[in-house]
């Protein structure tokens, strides 16, 4: 196991700047248009990929870190530049933390380098599929199906996803189902829906109040029929689980559940970089931004909520670190560490972006300036990957051992 330590290594340290440095100058001169246009920026991915920052072995290396906090420092990196883009870079993660938190050693190498690469070098993208339109954060009452096929030994999935990133664009879908419903949760299993796969397509695409250069759409599964080794896990083992299930003990793993809480510190990190983003760039304007003579930072209240904005951003950090570390060395999260990781730094960052606005007044409400739109980028963390609510809810039930509703 790793000890713990606030102190990069050579190589984090390196990867950090290198990441920075990416952000600085390819991401930030082209956030604004892609946000105005709502596109997927293809041109940034593809530059991604070409100095292997959007890449398989980036991701596993970045997964594989024995502290593991290069992951949360690769996506404070990244969201510092923009959390549109960087979704777009890094939404593929969520469909790989679902394969890796679900799937067995084979079908990780299988299907997790077809996540980022296709035949003939050709860039693919990712999507994990749970939400729906009738089961948000409630994920025990999903109504897409996946019926066994015992003839062709093939899984039948039907429903509809929504809200998903990459959704109906992405080459992988890996999906969420319900395979014994009146169990709920346990009765769900994760699904691997490879490239090409028929009665598959998007639905809605939305348009966003954030995160604008990421797509997020529907996807709908109309008979789609995939392979039994699709299934994450093996049917051996997921009949061994429902077998547990019914007969009243406690399941090992939850399919979405376990992806979740492998990705929340990761998404915690993403907010810490937009809050430091809009921090850096509110402290700079106050220095140089002058009323009634003097620098407006010489002003407590300005000075006093800049105080505050830094206090914040650094406690967030490090329950995101904490988390990340708990998980990759496998302490048991025994007060809900990883939900408080994101609660705090999902709502750090809308504070910070909030005050930065407050900051720069009128400006900070234009377009013109950058801090509009990493308000808007925010707002998301504390919604998506699980509500502010159900953070507290997960929390409440760790430390009280109470079943609270």
């Amino acid at each position: 196991m790793s000890e713990f330590s606030l102190e990069l290594n050579e190589d984090q340290l390196q990867i950090q700047k290198w990441v920075h440095d990416f952000s600085e100058n390819v991401v930030r001169p082209v956030a604004a248009e892609w946000d105005e246009r709502e596109e997927t920026p293809w041109p940034v991915i593809e530059q991604a990929a070409e100095i292997g920052l959007y890449s398989f072995d980036f991701v596993a290396n970045a997964f594989g870190d024995p502290a593991g906090l290069l992951l949360p420092i690769v996506m404070e990196e990244m969201f510092w530049g923009d959390a549109g883009i960087g979704l777009s870079i890094f939404g593929t993660t969520l469909g790989v933390a679902g394969i890796f938190a679900n799937g067995t050693a084979e079908q990780v190498m299988e299907w997790v380098p077809l996540c980022f690469k296709g035949e003939n070098d050709k860039l693919n993208l990712a999507a994990f599929c749970v939400s729906e339109p009738d089961a948000g954060s409630d994920v025990s009452s999903l109504r897409t199906r996946a019926v066994y096929d015992e003839a062709t030994d093939e899984w039948v999935l039907n429903g509809t996803k929504t809200w998903i990133t990459n959704g109906g664009i992405a080459d992988v879908h890996v999906v969420v189902a319900a395979v014994e419903p009146d169990l709920g949760s346990r009765g769900q299993a994760s699904f691997v829906v490879p490239p090409g796969t028929s009665g598959l397509s998007q639905g809605q695409k939305f348009k966003k109040h954030g995160i604008r250069a990421s797509h997020t759409a529907e996807v709908v599964l109309d008979d789609v029929r995939v392979p039994g080794r699709c299934l994450l896990g093996g049917k051996e083992k997921f009949d061994e689980r429902i077998a547990r299930a019914r007969e009243g003990k406690s399941a090992r793993t939850q399919a979405a559940m376990a992806t979740f809480e492998a990705s929340r510190p990761a998404v915690g990190a993403q907010a810490v970089g937009i809050a430091r983003a809009a921090y850096e760039y509110a402290l700079e304007y106050a220095k140089e931004r002058k009323q009634f003579g003097k620098a407006i930072i010489e002003n407590q209240a300005i000075a006093f909520k800049l105080a505050d904005m830094k206090t914040s951003i650094d406690a967030a950090r490090l329950l995101v670190w904490r988390a990340a570390w708990m998980g990759r060395t496998g302490k048991t999260f025994t007060a809900g560490e990883g939900s408080m990781s994101k609660l705090f730094a999902g709502e750090t960052a809308v504070r910070v972006t909030e005050e930065a606005i407050q900051i720069l007044g009128g400006y900070g409400y234009v377009r013109e300036y950058p801090v509009e739109r990493w308000h808007r980028d925010a707002k998301i963390y504390t919604i998506f990957e699980g509500t502010s609510e159900i953070q507290r809810l997960v929390i409440s039930r760790a430390i009280s051992g109470i079943h609270i509703k």
